[in-house]
């Protein structure tokens, strides 16, 4: 969504809104390496912008500040940017869902809602937990590329009980079908609630629904699906549907 280019400027910290109209109506200010001497001009939110005049802080000019967003996400929603699947994480980053207050946390979200934001990595749609958001390429090419090796913990949930010779089959690796194989996860534990059994278990792959998929082969139904953490990351106690910001993962 576009926005006036002085309110932009404001959001990021780089001046007051009437001292942004004031240096655009005297040419000091670009965009994207263009000058813009007329208000009320619309620019996406991520632009860059430079300031040609004394006192104006320069990294705030040319990049957004890096935002990290650690969301609970429900059943149901798909990790993307749009939703031509479905209802996209993107739909939950709203102040009411915004687990903070008070003025700083106003200023946080005027901050996000002026960003271009997206999920890092998948989380199946019908699977919950914690997904990360952020406008920083970088670390989401780093979180997501198999070379950095990055774990990933999930409670899954399965009717009955591990079979006997499961746990070291899926600690090994497995071929899931087709032809694909993948490593092994650490299955950390095993706890038996009732009927049901849930499973924890780590891993540094991640292919698409790896864990339904090798859950599946070896005969276990798996009823629910949640991860619980990503790195140092953990979901605690943050509820359902809600997001909180954090510093750099």
């Amino acid at each position: 969504m576009k926005e006036r280019l002085q309110k932009v400027m404001a959001h990021r910290g780089i001046c007051s809104r009437r001292k942004a109209e004031e240096l655009i109506i005297a040419g000091k200010v670009f965009v994207n390496g263009e000058k813009i001497t007329t208000l009320g001009v619309q620019v996406a939110p991520d632009v860059d912008i430079t300031v040609h005049a004394p006192g104006i802080h320069k990294r705030a000019q040319t990049k957004p500040p890096s935002i990290y967003i650690l969301l609970n996400k429900p059943v149901g929603y798909i990790c993307s940017t749009t939703n031509e699947q479905g209802q996209s994480v993107l739909d939950l980053i709203t102040e009411q869902n915004f687990i903070s207050g008070g003025e700083k946390a106003k200023d946080a979200w005027l901050r996000i809602a002026h960003s271009r934001i997206y999920p890092v990595g998948r989380l199946d749609k019908d699977s919950e937990g914690l997904v990360l958001l952020t406008n920083d390429g970088a670390l989401a090419n780093k979180l997501t590329h198999p070379r950095y090796a990055h774990e990933k913990e999930y409670e899954v949930t399965i009717v009955g009980r591990v079979p006997n010779g499961a746990e070291r089959v899926l600690m090994n690796g497995m071929d899931i079908g087709e032809g694909e194989f993948v490593q092994g996860i650490d299955v950390r534990h095993i706890k038996t609630r009732g009927k049901r059994t849930i499973v924890t278990v780590v891993l540094k792959e991640g292919k698409n629904r790896q864990i339904r998929r090798m859950f599946g082969k070896l005969g276990m139904d798996v009823v629910s699906l949640k991860r619980t953490r990503i790195n140092s990351y953990n979901l605690k106690t943050l509820p359902i549907g809600k997001w909180i910001i954090v510093q750099t993962p």
